[in-house]
């Protein structure tokens, strides 16, 4: 499945964001579109109301599905639901065989690595190795390997293309979390080919928490056992309420989990926001703003939206805050990024307050 044309621009999806000036923390917490504010403030009504029906509510759901599809550029019959990542990932990693070896970054996020390391009792053994080397690691045999497109801790962008080079060479299952990519990065995932990718939606595509999706191929899907398949993973939801005749969907959606509603009511408007603009011109923004930043301090560009400063002390951090700058700690720095809402004006406030 192709990508679609961009119809939206880069100015008209800032003009949805409420202006928050010095919000540079976009990897923890996104903010909401006003599309999004509006039909969660219009779902709120309908529910004192009396009026809220399931119904309705899975609308909100479908459109989600479809965005995001269309944001991933895979067919939508590849795209499941869910709420978190580590839930999702645990999907991947209750597929592997007792004994089978997976290979991860080091410091990467643990809803990446947890979900594998709950299997140590029958054999899964985790190896973490430098971002770096992921790929010849990799190489060197594994069964599985699991990473972030984009470190969560300071940015890095994996190189897919040698992490799939080296998988395909040992037939590894490559898991992939979009969380810290999806929203600033240009995406194909039917060129780039990971078996299963996850992504959580609430942080650079600007849903409600308790969004997240799962992306299988057809031979990946086949692997996974839906092992929290309840009433909405049934091929008619509606009328797989009760009973012991598992009639599941015969697609990804067999492995979606019950929504937590109002969350995708918030999370349609914003995503079909996403799926619409033109993702280059937001990648360019974004970058060019990080690494605007970088360049002033001193440092070499890195082509991420996510800057990652030492700080071992937390001074940095603390000026920044100070300086009426949203940032976060992370490993011994400070983490800055960079998103649609962001302009010069922040990264001129942020120079001023590291000095």
């Amino acid at each position: 499945m192709a990508t679609t044309t961009p119809t939206l621009t880069l100015a008209d999806l800032r003009a949805g964001v409420v202006p928050t000036p010095g919000h540079l923390d976009a990897a923890t917490c996104g903010l909401p579109l006003t599309a999004t504010t509006d039909a969660l403030r219009a779902a709120l009504d309908e529910w004192t109301a009396g009026r809220a029906h399931p119904v309705v509510y899975d609308r909100s759901v479908a459109a989600s599905r479809t965005a995001f599809a269309r944001l991933a550029g895979v067919d939508v019959t590849r795209v499941a639901i869910g709420a978190q990542t580590s839930a999702l990932v645990g999907c991947a990693a209750a597929a592997l065989p007792d004994g089978a070896r997976v290979v991860v970054p080091q410091d990467e996020f643990t809803s990446v690595t947890y979900p594998f390391l709950a299997h140590a009792d029958r054999g899964v053994r985790v190896r973490a190795v430098p971002l770096e080397h992921l790929a010849e690691a990799v190489a060197d045999g594994c069964d599985a390997v699991a990473t972030s497109l984009v470190q969560s801790r300071d940015g890095r962008v994996v190189d897919l293309a040698a992490v799939r080079a080296a998988a395909t060479t040992v037939a590894a299952l490559r898991v992939v979390d979009l969380t810290q990519a999806a929203g600033w990065l240009p995406l194909d995932l039917a060129a780039d080919g990971p078996e299963i990718t996850v992504c959580s939606a609430y942080k650079w595509l600007c849903a409600p928490r308790g969004t997240a999706f799962l992306t299988a191929t057809p031979e990946a899907a086949a692997r996974l056992r839906p092992v929290a398949a309840g009433w909405y993973a049934g091929d008619d939801p509606w009328s797989s309420v009760y009973g012991t005749d598992p009639r599941l969907a015969a697609d990804a959606r067999r492995f979606d989990t019950s929504p937590a509603w109002l969350s995708w009511v918030g999370a349609a408007p914003a995503l079909a926001a996403f799926a619409d603009v033109d993702m280059s011109a937001v990648h360019a923004h974004d970058v060019g703003l990080a690494d605007g930043l970088r360049t002033r301090l001193g440092l070499a560009p890195a082509g991420s939206a996510i800057v990652l400063l030492p700080d071992a002390d937390g001074s940095a951090r603390a000026r920044l805050t100070d300086a009426g700058l949203r940032v976060a700690g992370r490993g011994g720095g400070v983490r800055l990024a960079f998103h649609v809402w962001n302009d010069e004006d922040d990264v001129d406030r942020a120079v001023a307050a590291l000095g």
